[in-house]
């Protein structure tokens, strides 16, 4: 069991060694209130002549995208729509986006949505760059390799990171598993943050978007082999999110706090991008996955408990972390155990329960077999699980 481990250590750093270059790969930043109407603008300059517009039922059915159309027009620029995205985007919903994608002769792909979209958009490239690969093919760790069209991607709630980051999340519509395709060219080009897009969001997407960023960087932060840019982008992203999640929350059309949450979401997101996620998403993917729990509300729930199972491995920085957010304690146990407890008091304050009700203890060997399979080897968690440790802290959440 022990070369088991050394063995999964070795892995995993070397999986961050190479996501170091990260940043060599980076979404450009438009932000600002109006900033969706530069896309038009940038799409001429980058010389793509047709796009797809990727985006939700909702934005179609409530025109909220027709000043968008209007603009790309008056712009003359080409576009087509494939507006089927649900949340968890799978399989066949992205091999539909393929056969829009090549049907209209597109260029370029314009995501306008959640992570979901976003999501849907990473896969719909990687599919586009390598069309003798199934997604399935692609799943894990640079399986794609080749260049993507471009994506402008314009993230409409503040919580996924997914325009920042190399990752897309899939659900494989037969077995209903989430699995992820990582490979650095699948960064968006752009990621253009528009807090107006956002003030219309109800309180509850608001509260769970918002707990999946703080998900992001804590788990990216408590991790090993934190590089002090990505601890940095970290912190920046945890102070932001205390400072604006709950005005954000209590009033929607706070446009600075909505712009401030979404720059958080965007740090979170550089902050995995160089430094993974961990167990708590491991778990939060298999329970999304089987009973359709939001994932930011899954994170929500499962981050206080898993930081605390953690235990000392993780205080140092936790302490650090509770600094960062204006928190005290005597010693670094204190300080620790003092941020779990703002990480639950920020959940009930948002509205998030403590415990996932859905969760069935007959699906606890399934669950934890997926959360070992994702987990293992590759996300460098400070402390390593096999199944046992899993079903223990199964426990604690239901």
């Amino acid at each position: 069991m022990k070369l088991k481990y050394i063995w999964y250590r070795i892995r995993q750093f070397g999986f961050s060694a190479f996501m170091y270059l990260a940043p060599l790969r980076q979404a450009k930043v438009i932000q600002g209130a109006g900033s969706i109407y530069r896309i038009p603008d940038m799409l001429k300059e980058d010389k793509r002549k047709k796009v797809l517009v990727v985006t939700t039922p909702g934005f179609i059915r409530r025109g909220s995208l027709e000043m968008f159309f209007r603009c790309l027009e008056e712009h003359k620029v080409e576009y087509a729509v494939f507006s089927k995205v649900q949340p968890d985007p799978s399989t066949d919903c992205i091999e539909e986006a393929v056969i829009e994608y090549k049907k209209e002769g597109c260029e370029a792909i314009v995501a306008i949505g959640g992570g979901s979209v976003i999501d849907c958009s990473k896969a719909l490239g990687a599919r586009i760059a390598r069309p003798g690969k199934s997604l399935q093919q692609m799943q894990g760790l640079l399986k794609v390799m080749n260049p993507i069209p471009d994506i402008y991607a314009v993230p409409t709630t503040a919580g996924t990171g997914s325009e920042a980051t190399a990752g897309a999340v899939i659900t494989d519509a037969k077995s209903h598993y989430k699995f992820t395709v990582l490979d650095l060219c699948l960064v968006p080009k752009y990621a253009i943050l528009d807090p107006q897009l956002t003030v219309a969001l109800p309180k509850e997407i608001t509260a769970h978007t918002g707990m999946d960023a703080l998900t992001h960087a804590v788990e990216a932060y408590t991790n090993r082999f934190c590089s002090p840019k990505t601890r940095k982008v970290a912190e920046d992203s945890v102070k932001l999110i205390y400072e604006n999640l709950l005005p954000a929350y209590e009033n929607g059309e706070d446009i600075k706090a909505r712009e401030n949450m979404l720059l958080a979401s965007y740090y979170a997101g550089v902050a995995i991008n160089s430094n993974f996620i961990g167990y708590v998403h491991a778990v939060a993917h298999g329970i999304g996955g089987l009973y359709g729990v939001t994932h930011g509300k899954a994170n929500a729930v499962i981050l206080p408990h898993m930081m605390e199972a953690f235990g000392e491995k993780v205080w140092k920085k936790l302490a650090k972390m509770s600094e960062v957010v204006g928190l005290q304690g005597k010693t670094e146990e204190e300080s620790a155990k003092a941020f779990i407890q703002s990480i639950r008091k920020m959940n009930e304050k948002v509205g998030i329960s403590s415990q996932i009700e859905e969760l069935r203890k007959e699906d606890f060997n399934e669950l934890v077999k997926r959360a070992v399979k994702e987990g293992n080897p590759t996300y460098p968690v400070p402390v390593i699980w096999e199944e046992t440790e899993f079903l223990q802290f199964m426990e604690k959440i239901v």
